[in-house]
Formats: C-alpha cells, sequence, structure tokens
C-alpha cells in the first residue's frame, strides 16, 4: 500500500508540475507571435494626423519637439541638454515632447534609453509602416529626416524655428525664449521660419 500511495503521489506532483508549466508556456508562445506587440510603457505610436493633434493639443504654450533614435550618437548626446531644458523652462509655459524614430526592432533599446534617462515629458515613436518621407515633410518641408531634428512651435502652433544636427545649450536657450517671449494673441503666422543650420 505504501508503494501504490507513493506512485499516485509522484504521478499528481508530476501531472501537477506539467500543468504549471504549460500554463507558464502559454503567454510567452503567443507574445512569440506577436511582432508588433507593444510592452506596456511602450512610447505610443504616432502618425502626420496624431502629431498634428498633439501639436494643436499645447497651443497657448510654446512647444520644443525632439526627433531622435537611439543609434543616433549626437541624439543620444543631447538628450540630457533636452530633459534639462524641460525641467528649466516648464514652468514658463514650455512643453517638450520626444519622437523616436526607432524601428521595432530597436524598441529594446528605446526601452532601455528611456528607463535609463526617465525624461519628465511624453515621448511617442513614429508610426511603423507609414511613408516617412511624407512624414518628415509635412512637419517641415525642409526636413529630409536628418537627426537629431529639434522643432519649435509658438504659443499659436505655427513651426517658429528649427534644427537640424545638434546644438549647442545656449543655441536652445535663444530659441525657446523666442517661442516663449511672444503672447498668444500676437503671434504672426506669416513670419518666417527661422532655421537653425
Amino acid at each position: 500500500m505504501r508503494t501504490s500511495t507513493r506512485r499516485l503521489l509522484l504521478f499528481v506532483t508530476l501531472g501537477l508540475a506539467l500543468l504549471v508549466v504549460a500554463v507558464l508556456q502559454r503567454p510567452r508562445a503567443a507574445a512569440a507571435n506577436t511582432t508588433n506587440a507593444s510592452e506596456p510603457g511602450d512610447p505610443p505610436l504616432i502618425d502626420l494626423a496624431g502629431y498634428n493633434q498633439l501639436i494643436a493639443s499645447y497651443r497657448g504654450k510654446g512647444v520644443m519637439v525632439n526627433f531622435w533614435a537611439t543609434w543616433c550618437e549626437p541624439c543620444r548626446n543631447e538628450y540630457p541638454t533636452i530633459m534639462s531644458l524641460s525641467r528649466e523652462y516648464a514652468p514658463q509655459g514650455l512643453a517638450v515632447i520626444g519622437i523616436s524614430l526607432d524601428d521595432d526592432a530597436d524598441m529594446n533599446l528605446v526601452r532601455r534609453f528611456l528607463a535609463q534617462n526617465r525624461p519628465e515629458f511624453p515621448n511617442f515613436r513614429e508610426k511603423p509602416g507609414i511613408d516617412a518621407n511624407t512624414f518628415y515633410h509635412s512637419i517641415n518641408k525642409d526636413w529630409r529626416g536628418t537627426m537629431p531634428q529639434t522643432d519649435f512651435y509658438a504659443r499659436d502652433g505655427h513651426l517658429a524655428r528649427y534644427f537640424v544636427g545638434d546644438r549647442p545649450r545656449e543655441v536652445f536657450v535663444q530659441a525657446i525664449r523666442l517661442v516663449l517671449a511672444v503672447p498668444l494673441g500676437e503671434d504672426q503666422r506669416g513670419d518666417p521660419v527661422i532655421a537653425g543650420n
């Protein structure tokens, strides 16, 4: 009787162990079959319509949009400056937005980059599958996808200044002061965009 009880207990234990393994493996298999799944906390995807809505939602504030990617060394180097400027000028009415242009294959790098830097401003990611050139040209007719790209919007929502490539902190400060200096009712949509080249 002891031997049969031991065998029964062994089979029950083995059966429970196999059931637990099967249950634990099911989510992993489902995740492996999903190619474009986002992890919780990943930057939300954005296309041109979403971008335009986002900029419009900040009407009344100066806005600085920084386009970056983890594979872009100048982007990584200037990101701490962007974060510092965000903290310094947010109380004066500056909204900062980050937009990653990384591919799906680089999502682990994006997650790690954001976890290490912990920006206090929202970050988005260009939606995969959209026409990137149309996205770039619609945001800024002079932009060809070179990074880093930083756009500055006046309080009325028009593109007031932009930089292609990295710039020293003082140049950023000058552009921020420009977009914050003019009250909402006094912006001039016909004013020329000033490039930071």
